[in-house]
């Protein structure tokens, strides 16, 4: 329900299926190697909506608040499945673009509106202004100079650089377990998340050294 109806008429090749399985296996495996991350709830290759997979982490109750740590383990999750296509396949597709802005927008939110850049500081960057009739968007005014502009520009692309080596050096480490995660994807197409960390040994609730 969440990711929209499946799309059994959409016909996929065997090696885009198999980089989708690498893909989301990425992004499951990163899920239980981070302890900021919400728990796994389940993966799957099969297209659903507008979207060829997914990962789905739940969070165990209701959360509006959350830490610097926590955002910078969710920016490894969203890059993780980029990062397992660059280890496998050694190279990239266009499957992570909507991970790579969703990524962006994290790092310049926690840079521009929350504070979170250890460069910047506890400082905000651009005035907001809401809608004045219905149907327009929040405008942004930037109130910084182009000198600043730049310190921010490197901030954002510090902490997704950091996220994604972070991601990078995690998989890279359990690579047997990348595979064999994407070995039964490519079996099963879905996944919860207890058949997930079964399958691979890995329990959060345990002490696992992912730092």
């Amino acid at each position: 329900v969440i990711m929209g109806p499946e799309k059994k008429s959409r016909k996929t090749s065997k090696r885009e299926k198999e980089i989708r399985a690498y893909h989301e296996a990425g992004h499951a495996l990163v899920a239980l190697l981070i302890p900021e991350v919400d728990p796994l709830t389940k993966v799957s290759i099969i297209p659903r909506g507008l979207t060829g997979g997914y990962t789905l982490v739940s969070p165990e109750e209701d959360k509006h608040i959350f830490s610097r740590n926590e955002l910078r383990g969710k920016l490894s999750l969203v890059l993780g499945g980029r990062v397992a296509e660059e280890i496998i396949f050694k190279d990239i597709t266009t499957g992570a673009q909507d991970d790579l802005s969703k990524a962006t927008a994290i790092a310049r939110s926690m840079v521009c509106e929350l504070g979170m850049s250890e460069k910047l500081g506890n400082l905000t960057f651009g005035r907001k202004h809401g809608p004045v009739f219905l149907g327009r968007d929040i405008v942004e005014e930037r109130d910084y100079s182009d000198a600043t502009a730049k310190e921010i520009d490197a901030e954002v692309s510090r902490i997704v650089k950091n996220a994604y080596s972070r991601a990078r050096t995690l998989l890279s480490q359990n690579k047997d377990r990348l595979k064999l995660l994407a070995e039964k994807l490519l079996e099963k197409e879905v996944l919860d998340g207890e058949e997930v960390k079964n399958l691979l040994g890995l329990d959060k609730s345990k002490d696992i050294n992912t730092r």
